[in-house]
């Protein structure tokens, strides 16, 4: 059975993968491996099949593009706009995830020239990939001032100037040493540790910690640590 007079719409899904190497915020792109627009850089995309799930779409086409699996990804938003697929109507929906590029490094494949790009380094992207993009990284920045994902891309010990250096890859900003270490530490959010990293200067900066049972009921804290947050979201 079939709806009468309705037309046929492919869909498909778009993968937007943010990672952290320990200094910044990277973008993971490929080589498109079809027409149109082959060989030009673009986000990891595919189509849905007809047995898949949205979310199944996304994990297998990641992969097959990649090499990456077992990545948590979060849907965003469908694009949609009557032109944006030169050849055929087509809805992307859109994914994304922050991972630790450390972490996920052995895994990349050289199939489709998968390649990591500084934020500030990216190249031209196809359709509309450079949209889906600057959404994500506001969807991204929108949820690191609400939960604490960006401590999963630290040890379970760190100093501020890690932290620091964390969120200012995300916000693509410079914050004041003194003003982000002041702010940070009256949220209350954080346990100092007696111990010290030793290797970042002589005199040493204390290792903290997330304490999360407190995290939960004043997360709201973390909102101050960005200054002008409406600039951002």
């Amino acid at each position: 059975m079939h709806y009468k007079n309705q037309t046929r719409i492919l869909a498909a899904t778009d993968c937007i993968i943010f990672g952290f190497d320990g200094l910044n915020i990277k973008l993971l792109l490929i080589q498109r491996g079809f027409e149109p627009e082959k060989n030009k850089w673009s986000l990891m995309g595919g189509f849905v099949e007809p047995s898949e799930s949205p979310d199944d779409a996304a994990v297998r086409v990641l992969a097959e593009c990649t090499g990456l699996k077992n990545v948590y990804m979060e849907q965003f938003q469908v694009f949609g706009n009557p032109d944006r697929d030169p050849v055929e109507r087509t809805l992307s929906i859109a994914y994304f995830a922050l991972i630790d590029i450390n972490k996920y490094q052995n895994q990349l494949s050289d199939k489709y020239h998968a390649e990591w790009f500084l934020l500030t380094e990216m190249p031209k992207l196809i359709f509309d990939h450079e949209e889906m993009v600057k959404l994500a990284m506001r969807q991204l920045r929108y949820k690191a001032a609400l939960h604490p994902i960006l401590f999963k891309l630290l040890p379970p010990k760190f100093t501020i100037r890690q932290l620091q250096t964390l969120y200012e890859g995300v916000y693509q900003t410079k914050f004041d040493d003194r003003n982000f270490s002041r702010k940070l530490l009256s949220t209350g959010l954080l346990v100092k540790l007696p111990e010290k990293d030793k290797l970042s200067s002589r005199k040493g900066a204390f290792y903290y910690e997330l304490n999360h049972s407190n995290y939960q009921e004043n997360f709201e804290a973390f909102l101050n640590l960005v200054p002008n947050p409406d600039k951002f979201f």
